[in-house]
């Protein structure tokens, strides 16, 4: 039989991965937006558009998804809070890459990536605490 110890760290270790395969798929919608947009209008504009498009996919698929809670306004106005502050680090890290010489269509992923862990950790608090489990 199990500890629950155990079985804690299985369910983070699950939580890990959805929120992984969430994170490509979000990932991959804003840069996405971002690509084509790009093309057209400044590139923090586009990367603005291609975040915030995938911010509401976001919030949806990781109530139901990654955390399996149901959409509240307390883990809406987290997942929003959160995402202001990743926000912020995604377009400081931007303009970052951007000043350092990184292709723009180079410094997207390097963003993604730096932001994916500071992300998961920002909202396993969230939906931990506030997250309302389905039944």
């Amino acid at each position: 039989m199990k500890s629950i110890n155990q079985l804690k760290e299985k369910e983070s270790a699950q939580q890990f991965m959805r929120f992984v395969v969430n994170g490509i798929i979000s990932a991959s919608i804003h840069y996405g937006i971002y690509f084509l947009l790009q093309l057209w209008i400044d590139v923090n504009i586009a990367y603005t558009a291609g975040y915030l498009i995938s911010f509401v996919y976001n919030f949806i698929a990781t109530n139901y998804y990654t955390f399996h809670t149901s959409p509240t306004w307390k883990n809406f106005i987290g997942f929003a809070g959160s995402h202001g502050v990743n926000y912020f680090l995604h377009i400081v890290l931007f303009n970052l890459f951007l000043y350092l010489g990184v292709h723009r269509l180079i410094a997207p992923p390097l963003v993604m990536l730096v932001a994916m862990l500071v992300q998961f950790t920002i909202l396993r608090q969230v939906f931990s605490r506030w997250g309302k489990k389905k039944e």
